[in-house]
C-alpha cells in the first residue's frame, strides 16, 4: 500500500520541480525579452577598468559582510573562525538554491551549524532561529520602508507589482515576529504558526506551498529558546549583525547597481536608496515559486527599477550583474563545501 503513495509523492515532487523551473525560465524571458545582447555585451565591454575594479571591490566587501553576520552570531555562543562561519554561510546559500524557498533552505541551518561548529543540537537550533528572526525582521522593516516610500509616499510605484511586494514583505515581517516570539512564548507562537498555516493553505493554487513556508520556521525546545533569547537581547550581537546585514543586503548591492547603471549611461534617483529598492524588489524570493527565487527575483527587480524610472534595457543588465555577483556566485562557491558535507549522515547521527 505504501508503494503507490511513495510513487505518487515522487511524481508530484517531480511535477512541482518542473513547474518551478518553467516559471523561472519564463521570468528570465520577461527580463531578457527587450535586451539587445550584442549591444549589451559591447556596452559591458566598454566599461572602464576603474568601474570594473570598483564593482569587484564592492563584491568582495559584500562577501565579508555576509560572513560577518554568522561570525557575530556563532561567536556569541562559541569560539569560531571566520573561515568556519564562511563555510556555514556558503553551504546554506547553496542549499537555498536547490530547495523551493528561502524559509525551507534556512531550516537546514541547524544541521550545518552542528556539523561545522560542534555546538549542541539545541544551541544549533537557537543560533539558526536567531539568524532567521533577525534576518527576517531587518528584511521586513527595510522592504516595508521601501514599499512605503516608493509606493504611497511618492507614488512612483503602483499596480500589481506593488501588491506582490506588500504581500511578500508581510511574510518577512510575520516570520521575524513569529520566530522572535517563539523564543519567548513557545505556546503562543505554536498556535500562531498553526493558524498562519491554515490561512495560507486557503490561497488558490499555491496555498500548500505557502503553508510549507510557515511549517519550515524553526521549532524550539526550552534550551534552544533560551539561546535565541540570549543572542537577540545582547547589543554586542545585535549591532554588529545589523551592520553586517545592512552592508550585505542594502549598502553594497545598491552601490554596485548604481556603479553599473552609471557606467552604462543611466542612473537611479535617489542613489542612496537604490539598495532599499532592491531589498523590496527581491522580497519575492521568500515566496516558494522557484528554487532560491531564480528568475522571479530578476523579473521583480527589473520591473521595480523600470517603474522607478530606469530604462528597461539598463535595469535588466544591472539586475543580472547584481544577482550574478551577489547571489549566484556565493551559491556556486557554496557547492564546494556542500560536496564535503553529508547532511543525511548528520541527521542520522542525531536520531
Amino acid at each position: 500500500m505504501t508503494e503507490p503513495d511513495d510513487s505518487g509523492r515522487s511524481s508530484r515532487r517531480w511535477a512541482v520541480s518542473v513547474l518551478q523551473w518553467v516559471v523561472a525560465l519564463g521570468a528570465f524571458w520577461f527580463v531578457a525579452r527587450d535586451l539587445d545582447w550584442g549591444a549589451t555585451a559591447a556596452a559591458l565591454g566598454d566599461i572602464s577598468a576603474v568601474v570594473v575594479a570598483a564593482v569587484l571591490a564592492v563584491t568582495a566587501l559584500e562577501f565579508c559582510a555576509r560572513f560577518a553576520m554568522w561570525y557575530v552570531l556563532v561567536n556569541g555562543l562559541v569560539d569560531a573562525s571566520l573561515a568556519t562561519t564562511a563555510r556555514v554561510d556558503l553551504v546554506i546559500k547553496f542549499v537555498n538554491h536547490v530547495v523551493p524557498s528561502k524559509a525551507a533552505g534556512h531550516s537546514v541551518a541547524p544541521l550545518v551549524l552542528r556539523h561545522y561548529t560542534g555546538v549542541e543540537w539545541s544551541d544549533a537550533v537557537g543560533l539558526a532561529g536567531a539568524n532567521t528572526a533577525l534576518y527576517a525582521a531587518l528584511y521586513g522593516a527595510t522592504a516595508l520602508s521601501g514599499v512605503a516610500y516608493f509606493g504611497p509616499l511618492t507614488g512612483r510605484l503602483s499596480g500589481g507589482w506593488l501588491l506582490v511586494l506588500v504581500f511578500s514583505t508581510g511574510i518577512y515581517v510575520a516570520a521575524g515576529a513569529l520566530v522572535l516570539l517563539a523564543g519567548r512564548r513557545m505556546d503562543v507562537a505554536g498556535r500562531l504558526v498553526a493558524r498562519l498555516g491554515g490561512v495560507l493553505r486557503r490561497v488558490p493554487r499555491v496555498g500548500d506551498r505557502l503553508a510549507g513556508v510557515a511549517g519550515a520556521l524553526p521549532s524550539f525546545t526550552d534550551d534552544s529558546a533560551a539561546t535565541l533569547r540570549d543572542l537577540t537581547s545582547r547589543p554586542g550581537v545585535l549591532v554588529p549583525y545589523a551592520l553586517g546585514w545592512m552592508g550585505n543586503l542594502v549598502v553594497l548591492p545598491g552601490l554596485r547597481v548604481v556603479l553599473v547603471l552609471g557606467a552604462l549611461g543611466g542612473g537611479f534617483s535617489p542613489p542612496a536608496l537604490a539598495g532599499v529598492a532592491l531589498v523590496a524588489a527581491y522580497s519575492v524570493t521568500v515566496l516558494p515559486l522557484t528554487p532560491g527565487g531564480v528568475g522571479v527575483a530578476e523579473a521583480s527587480a527589473t520591473a521595480v527599477l523600470v517603474g522607478l524610472g530606469v530604462a528597461p534595457e539598463l535595469a535588466a543588465v544591472a539586475v543580472l550583474v547584481d544577482r550574478t555577483l551577489g547571489v549566484y556566485l556565493p551559491a556556486l562557491l557554496g557547492w564546494i563545501p556542500s560536496a564535503r558535507v553529508d547532511l543525511a549522515e548528520v541527521v542520522a547521527a542525531e536520531t
